[in-house]
């Protein structure tokens, strides 16, 4: 018994809206720059913060994953009740400043506790970023193809995330971690930057039809 199998792919239907691009684009900066230190982080606690454990890593990312799980789901509800389309990215590119500013802070720890309030600023952090980056992309994905554009954002941010892992680990290595953290922010702080230039082209006014029930759960589709 033979089976045949016929996959076909036609690359011109996989063409992504604009604000997925730039969505992607974003996460590429976000992702890649956080993919920098996330690998060597307990290293640089158990370095450089006095005391600095295995119990103080521990309840370091305890601490952050926490409070980014009890953060995110009010801030989604609020998101999801406003009528308000520009209020998601406000909150996203909220999230990615303060992502940054904390990173860009973690070098000046003193102590473990400011490094456990830097982890629940961080945590807040995640929280504002994952409901509002979710509700916008979810609303603009290509009706043609929604697990592609899914994929695409997923495969960017693991490419980035790998890359930037050896990346980091050899400038800790060669020039320390200071500059690792810096990188970490100042990618965090771009990647709010490129949605700030462009809040006309990530919220178009009138390039997507969504019908009135559940309007910030049905994905619609952005126009060329």
């Amino acid at each position: 018994m033979r089976f045949k199998v016929d996959i076909h792919f036609n690359l011109a239907n996989l063409q992504v809206n604009r604000v997925i691009r730039f969505f992607v684009l974003s996460d590429l900066l976000f992702w890649g720059g956080w993919g920098l230190v996330n690998p060597i982080f307990a290293l640089f606690i158990a370095a450089r913060i006095p005391g600095g454990d295995a119990f103080v890593v521990g309840l370091a990312f305890a601490l952050y994953w926490i409070t980014k799980s009890l953060i995110q789901i009010p801030v989604a509800l609020y998101l999801d009740r406003s009528d308000r389309d520009h209020l998601d990215l406000h909150v996203l590119i909220s999230g990615l400043m303060l992502a940054g500013f904390v990173a860009m802070t973690f070098p000046m720890a003193p102590n473990v506790g400011v490094l456990y309030l830097l982890m629940i600023l961080q945590g807040f952090a995640y929280g504002l970023y994952t409901p509002s980056w979710s509700a916008v992309f979810s609303r603009h994905l290509d009706k043609s193809h929604y697990a592609f554009d899914w994929s695409l954002d997923s495969t960017t941010i693991g490419i980035a995330s790998g890359v930037a892992a050896l990346i980091g680990g050899t400038i800790a290595s060669l020039l320390g971690f200071n500059l690792v953290f810096v990188l970490t922010g100042f990618f965090s702080f771009l990647s709010g930057l490129l949605l700030l230039a462009v809040p006309d082209l990530v919220m178009p006014k009138a390039t997507i039809d969504v019908p009135p029930i559940l309007p910030d759960h049905t994905p619609g589709s952005a126009k060329e």
